[in-house]
């Protein structure tokens, strides 16, 4: 069945989803940036069919936005929003967004469902969008009072456009989850690259270097509102962190050999463990 999909902000993510439903699927794309030329050129290349001005014309809304931005559009265009519609927010934290508009969408016979796509890119913006952008990665769903109807269209969608794994969880265990996962090793990159050797590492690194400081390159203002709005929980993180640290300083520090083994070694086993499974 054809359907009429409204997305709202065309950055990286946004618009990478816009070019995925059009290259997969015979749906209806309508788009909305506050950036007039990544609106032109959206138009221009096919990445949408047209702009979305009317909030009663799409059956599924993605909401493709920082998180209060992505609260303040539902909240301002709800009453606007068709009985049946399926909004979808894709923020990286999902308690902040689930508690301020959940009940609202309920209320207005609208279905909800938090979303957020585990893939990216160091670039982002329009330009650096893509239609392979999801191919194979995981969709995490926080459905909370959602029909089963529109969790089945949410998951086929997703699955349309190349998500290898749909993962269904709450709100909570996504943001605990996230903040390891994620956030922490945004941090802990960021962190990493501070060190003043990093200005010669030409000629001294091999992947390793890579690995860790790839996500070093972020979006500041994005990443700053996702981790304060996840604050105790990155907290936890960064404490636990800091004091595994520690022990590996204290261990180097006093030329404590045979416990410096063991710590390297209980890393090496977790991380085999997880290439296991």
């Amino acid at each position: 069945m054809k359907e009429t999909i409204g997305i709202v902000g065309l950055g990286l993510i946004g618009a990478s989803l816009a070019k995925a439903i059009k290259a997969n699927t015979n749906n209806t794309v309508l788009g909305l940036d506050v950036d007039e030329s990544t609106m032109e050129q959206a138009l221009q290349e096919g990445t949408i069919d047209e702009v979305l001005s009317d909030y009663s014309r799409p059956d599924i809304l993605i909401v493709a936005l920082f998180p209060q931005a992505a609260v303040d559009v539902i909240k301002e265009n709800i009453s606007k929003l068709k009985k049946g519609c399926i909004v979808m927010d894709i923020c990286g934290v999902k308690k902040a967004i689930v508690s301020q508009v959940a009940n609202l969408c309920k209320s207005h016979q609208v279905e909800f469902i938090g979303g957020h796509p585990m893939a990216g890119k160091e670039q982002w913006g329009y330009q650096n969008s893509s239609a392979t952008l999801f191919c194979h990665a995981s969709m995490i769903l926080t459905p909370i009072f959602t029909d089963s109807w529109a969790l089945e269209k949410v998951h086929q969608l997703c699955t349309e456009i190349g998500f290898e794994r749909i993962v269904f969880t709450d709100p909570d265990s996504h943001d605990k989850m996230i903040g390891y996962t994620s956030q922490l090793a945004h941090i802990l990159s960021n962190a990493y690259i501070k060190n003043p050797l990093c200005m010669n590492y030409k000629g001294y690194t091999g992947g390793s270097f890579q690995d860790l400081t790839r996500v070093a390159k972020l979006n500041p203002v994005m990443w700053s509102e996702l981790f304060l709005l996840n604050r105790q929980n990155l907290l936890d993180d960064l404490d636990i962190l800091i004091s595994s640290l520690q022990e590996y300083r204290h261990a180097i520090a006093e030329k404590d050999e045979q416990r410096l083994i063991q710590l390297l070694a209980d890393g090496s086993r977790i991380k085999e463990a997880l290439n296991a499974k």
